[in-house]
């Protein structure tokens, strides 16, 4: 396993002593300490080092993400199948609801919300955990060297373990309900997913050592998400959306509204696993729309923008990592 040299802290200067006993002869004139020659420990480790000490700690990655798995589900009968039990019973809830209690016109709803949540449980179960993770290790940060991104990139290869259930679960009510997903969206949906994977990644890095500074950062993350979730198409039609913001002239904010870039992976997911894009059999309703009716190429190009963004927020956030991280001991 690959870890990164001691000598790689950043911002660590070293004072060099004074010699304790003064030689025969003249007594030497005494310096001052702004007279004192420093020598720098410089921090500054290349990105594409650094990127090939992550790598070399995949060994590392994998244990953290067992371990982190053991932990959640240590002494529990059923183990990981919790993990799909959860998803299966909030899909149950969803479809009790949406379909009786609430009467939502949108046929087979359950299924819609839980498209875009695959996305959304990702996203807002891995920052919150990446953010605090760097303080909740702090003995092996302190103590262990190693590539300290590992930390927060275990967050999110944990998250992605977990979506890897939910995608189970949702294939098996896509067979009960004798739904099938469109599968010409079948790398749509892959391209979103390694999206979110990149995205999720670089903003986890970045919060996790952000955090070590600012405590205040984790319960801001939390309240943040809360926030955020009503401002992605998850409960909502995006046709919603769309038709007021056109209605009222605001082509702009719609743009906008898509920069987001949760936005986009969840509208791929939808068009991946939902596949309706119109119904017409709805009662009130001559033409109900369900899913934005983007062309095929028009995904590939959002998608393809979210990654280059992500991309970039990766590096920038690695690259304040390595920046900060040289005090982390001092912090923790």
């Amino acid at each position: 396993m690959t870890t990164t040299s001691e000598a790689g802290l950043s911002g660590a200067v070293e004072t060099l002593d004074k010699p304790r006993h003064a030689p025969a002869g003249p007594v030497p004139t005494v310096r001052s300490d702004e007279d004192l020659p420093y020598r720098v420990v410089s921090s500054q480790v290349r990105l594409r080092a650094r990127l090939a000490d992550i790598w070399g700690s995949h060994e590392l990655f994998v244990f953290l993400v067992r371990k982190e798995l053991k932990v959640k589900y240590k002494s529990s009968v059923l183990g990981l199948l919790w993990s799909m039990l959860n998803p299966a019973v909030v899909l149950m809830v969803y479809y009790v609801v949406f379909k009786y209690v609430l009467k939502n016109p949108t046929p087979d709803f359950a299924l819609y919300l839980f498209s875009g949540l695959l996305v959304w449980n990702l996203f807002s179960t891995v920052l919150p955990g990446s953010s605090s993770t760097i303080v909740a290790n702090a003995g092996i940060v302190k103590k262990v060297a190693f590539p300290r991104e590992i930390l927060p990139l275990s967050q999110v290869g944990t998250g992605a373990v977990f979506l890897f259930f939910q995608t189970i679960v949702m294939a098996l009510f896509l067979l009960g309900f004798q739904y099938s997903p469109d599968w010409t969206y079948t790398p749509v949906a892959l391209f979103a997913l390694v999206d979110l994977l990149v995205l999720t990644s670089a903003c986890a890095i970045f919060l996790s050592a952000v955090n070590v500074y600012y405590r205040d950062v984790e319960h801001l993350v939390g309240v943040l998400l809360q926030a955020w979730f009503w401002g992605i198409p998850v409960v909502y039609n995006f046709n919603l959306v769309y038709v007021e913001l056109l209605k009222h002239h605001l082509h702009w904010l719609l743009g906008l509204y898509l920069v987001d870039p949760v936005t986009p992976l969840i509208l791929a997911f939808q068009r991946f696993f939902y596949g309706q894009v119109s119904v017409s059999n709805i009662p009130g309703y001559a033409h109900y729309q369900v899913l934005a009716g983007y062309p095929y190429h028009f995904f590939l190009e959002m998608l393809a923008a979210v990654l280059v963004a992500s991309v970039l927020l990766l590096l920038g956030a690695l690259r304040v990592f390595s920046r900060i991280e040289g005090n982390f001991a001092e912090e923790l």
